[in-house]
């Protein structure tokens, strides 16, 4: 049976810290709001340190859901719905969050896996950075780093727009010089999105390559100093830019659909 917190509960302060990048750093954990991340989470193995929920969203999770919780040993902790507005972002909360512990892993652990890699050059809109974690978990991406400088990968935002994703796909943190060491180490090629790039479709993206996405205004070069290659995606010349998330997804798409047809035809 949930246990009933008063509003001015020191856990509820705690929670409150949550939002902000000091917070989560400084506890190592960050949030996940409603019904459908706390069933993601459930569905990718993650057990939550607490939940905290009010009376409308223990209704909307079911007896059975936080009956499973609780024989996880998670905390579950009913709120008044004030209280709880605090420790949400929306302007109308849904009524159910989880706390979890952040992921304990190193920009290394990323670029050693197979696959392509997505970096988030200085991407600073959190609901483009959670739209491409998913498109990587979509399209078989190894993982994605996240340009120190730009959006935290732990955004409240960030993990909403990711639905999910951001549970399984494996992220880090990464500086430019980091980044090219890495990169070098491994045989990976960077390949940034940029408009003075060749065309993308005359381009066979790698399967072991790093796909860099910049800034919504600025693209990659305030953050990415070079690269091996630059490619664009062609479009209508009167047509408005793509936005980050769109002109990742399509890069990612094209390493996913390329990675066969495009090697054979390197190869004849």
């Amino acid at each position: 049976m949930p246990t009933a917190l008063g509003p001015h509960n020191p856990r509820l302060a705690a929670v409150h810290r949550l939002l902000t990048p000091a917070g989560r750093r400084e506890q190592r954990r960050f949030t996940a709001e409603g019904p459908t991340l706390l069933a993601e989470a459930e569905r990718s193995g993650l057990v939550p340190r607490e939940v905290y929920a009010t009376e409308r969203g223990l209704a909307v999770v079911g007896t059975e859901a936080v009956a499973r919780l609780e024989h996880s040993a998670v905390p579950v902790y009913e709120v008044p719905e004030r209280a709880y507005a605090r420790l949400s972002d929306l302007e109308t909360a849904s009524g159910v969050l989880a706390v979890l512990d952040l992921p304990e892993r190193e920009p290394a652990d990323v670029i050693a896996r197979d696959g392509p890699v997505l970096l988030l050059a200085g991407v600073g809109d959190p609901g483009n950075a959670g739209t491409l974690v998913r498109s990587a978990e979509a399209f078989g991406a190894a993982g994605v780093l996240f340009g120190r400088g730009g959006v935290d990968p732990f955004n409240p935002k960030t993990v909403r727009a990711a639905m999910g994703s951001l549970f399984r796909v494996p992220l880090a943190q990464v500086d430019p010089g980091e980044l090219f060491a890495l990169a070098e180490r491994s045989g990976r090629t960077i390949v940034a999105a940029d408009k003075d790039g060749d065309d993308l479709r005359t381009v066979a993206l790698p399967p072991r390559v790093v796909l860099a996405v910049g800034n919504e205004r600025r693209g990659v070069r305030d953050w990415l100093p070079r690269w091996d290659r630059a490619v664009r995606i062609p479009q209508r010349p009167d047509a408005e830019s793509l936005n980050a998330a769109v002109a990742g997804s399509v890069l990612l798409y094209e390493v996913f659909r390329c990675q066969d047809p495009c090697q054979a035809a390197e190869n004849r």
